[in-house]
């Protein structure tokens, strides 16, 4: 592969993230970033070389962990193409389907079945088992640890370490906290942890 890519974020996923172009042969083009103070510095061999820009045109991947940051970047960007990433460490069957500008990280396993919505992160380590059906924009911490049947709203971030039994459902735009284990369904917008797992804030009582 010799196709040119252009990094949106700075940081330490980002940092992960050029391993795993450069092991697939993507060129980096370079990085862009909205901090004005890094732009012009040098990452890791390549430029930062400016904002994040609604018009940057050609393929692009969003190297940036936070969920709405993710989907708010896609929104206002509608001309880049989106390669999905995918580490040559992972194991995914055959029959796996991936949405555009998702990141499978090292160490992944996705089953039979599995079904990833746009613009995720299965960070390094996941276990994904068969028939799990995940939103847009979820990120998924490493080492996590997914059953047969789970499926998993939009925007949902589930936290270093978790686990959660067969044919559970993870609603949308939910923090599940490191370490949970998740066996019984899970609402919207709320944050939820413990052994078991339970909710203990919604999104709307936040400040």
């Amino acid at each position: 592969m010799n196709q040119n890519l252009s990094v949106l974020g700075v940081g330490g996923h980002a940092r992960v993230v050029l391993d795993l172009a450069l092991q697939m042969g993507f060129s980096i083009d370079a990085f862009y970033d909205d901090d004005p103070q890094r732009w012009g510095l040098d990452f890791f061999g390549f430029k930062i070389k400016g904002p994040i820009d609604k018009k940057l045109e050609g393929s692009a991947c969003i190297a940036i962990g936070d969920n709405k940051i993710r989907k708010s970047i896609f929104k206002k960007m509608s001309f880049a193409d989106w390669p999905i990433l995918v580490h040559p460490s992972s194991i995914v069957s055959k029959d796996v389907l991936i949405g555009e500008g998702s990141i499978i990280m090292a160490g992944v396993i996705l089953q039979s079945g599995v079904k990833i919505g746009n613009h995720c992160i299965i960070n390094t380590g996941a276990c994904i088992d068969h028939d799990v059906i995940i939103g847009d924009f979820v990120h998924v911490a490493p080492n996590c640890s997914l059953a047969g049947g789970v499926s998993v709203g939009e925007g949902t971030f589930i936290g270093i370490g978790s686990s959660i039994i067969p044919n559970k459902t993870i609603g949308s735009w939910t923090n599940v906290g490191a370490g949970s284990v998740i066996i019984t369904d899970q609402p919207d917008n709320c944050t939820t942890l413990g052994v078991p797992a339970k909710p203990i804030k919604f999104i709307n009582e936040q400040k």
